[in-house]
């Protein structure tokens, strides 16, 4: 079975570490459970990475804490 995941209309936020000039940013979508949509906001048209949920917590709590 290929599943394609449709974000055309996903609401995507930057990431509050981005470089705020607006051309370094990380962007992602809260809208599918269980799975974390990421893509570069220069490339808005790319294909996302797609993260587990778990897996991206534990990402961002290192990034964050250290």
């Amino acid at each position: 079975m290929n599943r394609t995941l449709d974000l055309s209309t996903a609401v995507w936020r930057k990431s509050s570490y981005s470089d705020g000039g607006g051309t370094n940013c990380l962007e992602v979508t809260d809208e599918v459970p269980g799975i974390v949509p990421v893509r570069d906001s220069k490339v808005p048209d790319g294909r996302p990475l797609l993260f587990s949920a778990g897996a991206w917590t534990v990402f961002v709590k290192v990034v964050v804490v250290g």
